[in-house]
């Protein structure tokens, strides 16, 4: 009944995780990469049109935030259900987290297609720019269906430590995205039009590719049905796992929003340009400390279930010295060489003099962002996933009001990102004193229960 599936409360620590956590952030700077391949060649349209597809992919990533729903709670949920050896419970959980992504994806979408033109006039852009944008946004909200049931299909592998296959999966994908775009946009003509049905077509293979392979490669838990009648117990567990990640990542995107408003209040569609595109590069950064992030969730699930409390710990220890190297990495790119990081993807020389300012500023906050997103990983593999959400959605919403507060002091759009530096710093410090406080308890309450 285990077909497919990797035990992780046994053998040594560090090579598992290295081997979860390192296809996982490969996948995550593949899913990044769809946007920033988009970027690059926009980019060479102009930064105009740079501005249009920067506006919806903070849409993007709010569908992405609302996806992390079922796919947090497919790791947890199925993660948990193996480590205590109740595979049809896992089964369960898994045909849970597919229908409800399915629901949710056709809602969201709908409302993103429907609502295009009031959407995109939040940012205030010229007219040209705001066509672009609500056309491009109308074509990628029809793929968020794609979209979530991938990420739904994404967490039930990692949960079962095969997070080589989503890896490969969605590789794939970002070849036939990577192939697509100059094609479409130049080839063409299409313009940006062409960026957005490149991804949708990258995306509907991607969902194609991972049907294919859990029903006639890799058969998970034995077998178990896409699409079921929703039962209270399943669909509430899930809910309480996956809504507090899900919904402090979308009120995130809509704190940046309002950011984007703000930049682009401030510094025209210049000031919009360097907050969307460059929040894609700063992606490298965050993506990578997500892969180790979901590799630690997904290991400490199944250890912690199975009461394995010291391979918990001493999986935090190791993760936080792989994302330490990363990080430093990370700080020392954007402080020391932001503009020319910026300039690979948008080379318009006023798009990224402005574009390096964000990075720089950015620069000083990658460890502290990697170690919030870490401790992250640690609350969600023992099925806290709410102290997370308190600390990210309070200091998010304290970037408004410091954004503001900075902007008027005379420091322009480098307020704005300074106030999002600051916040972020204090996120990873926090949220680790959190974990510090209540490690002990948490050890004693598994030993007791075991």
């Amino acid at each position: 009944m285990n077909t497919g599936i990797k035990n992780l409360t046994q053998g040594p620590i560090r090579s598992q995780l290295f081997n979860l956590a390192m296809p996982i952030m490969a996948t995550s700077f593949i899913q990044m990469a769809y946007s920033l391949t988009d970027m690059a060649w926009v980019g060479r349209i102009g930064s105009e049109a740079a501005a249009a597809v920067g506006a919806v992919g903070i849409l993007i990533w709010m569908s992405s935030s609302i996806a992390l729903l079922n796919k947090v709670g497919s790791e947890v949920s199925v993660g948990q259900s193996i480590g205590a050896q109740n595979f049809d419970d896992a089964r369960k959980f898994a045909s849970h987290n597919i229908s409800i992504a399915l629901i949710i994806s056709v809602i969201w979408g709908t409302i993103l297609f429907g609502g295009a033109h009031f959407i995109i006039q939040i940012y205030e852009l010229e007219a040209s720019i705001s066509e672009n944008a609500v056309s491009y946004l109308r074509i990628v909200s029809t793929a968020l269906p794609f979209t979530f049931l991938s990420a739904a299909f994404t967490g039930i592998y990692n949960a079962a430590g095969r997070s080589k296959i989503p890896f490969y999966i969605s590789g794939t994908g970002l070849i036939l995205n990577i192939a697509l775009d100059p094609l479409f946009i130049f080839g063409f003509r299409l313009g940006t039009d062409g960026a957005a049905y490149a991804t949708w077509i990258a995306q509907g293979f991607v969902f194609l590719l991972f049907v294919y392979q859990l029903r006639y490669k890799n058969r998970l838990f034995g077998y178990f049905p896409f699409i079921c009648k929703l039962q209270k117990k399943y669909t509430q567990r899930i809910l309480k796992l996956g809504v507090p990640v899900a919904g402090f990542n979308t009120l995130f995107a809509f704190v940046n929003m309002f950011l984007g408003r703000t930049a682009s209040a401030v510094g025209g569609h210049i000031g919009l340009m360097s907050l969307t595109t460059g929040g894609q590069i700063e992606a490298i950064t965050w993506n990578t400390s997500q892969g180790f992030s979901t590799g630690l969730g997904a290991f400490i699930a199944q250890n912690y279930a199975a009461g394995q409390t010291h391979r918990v710990v001493k999986a935090w220890h190791t993760t936080l010295w792989m994302t330490f190297i990363f990080g430093t990495f990370c700080t020392l790119l954007f402080i020391c060489f932001g503009k020319e990081v910026f300039s690979v993807f948008v080379p318009e020389p006023k798009a990224y003099l402005a574009g390096g300012e964000y990075l720089l500023i950015m620069g000083y906050s990658q460890l502290f962002m990697m170690l919030e997103i870490t401790m992250q990983g640690v609350f969600y593999g023992i099925g806290k996933t709410i102290p997370p959400a308190i600390i990210s959605i309070a200091l998010n919403y304290l970037r408004i009001p410091l954004a503001i507060f900075l902007v008027k002091q005379g420091m322009g759009v480098n307020g704005i990102w300074w106030a999002i530096s600051i916040t972020s710093i204090l996120k990873g410090l926090i949220l680790t004193v959190w974990f510090i406080l209540i490690k002990h308890k948490v050890i004693h309450n598994v030993s007791t229960c075991k």
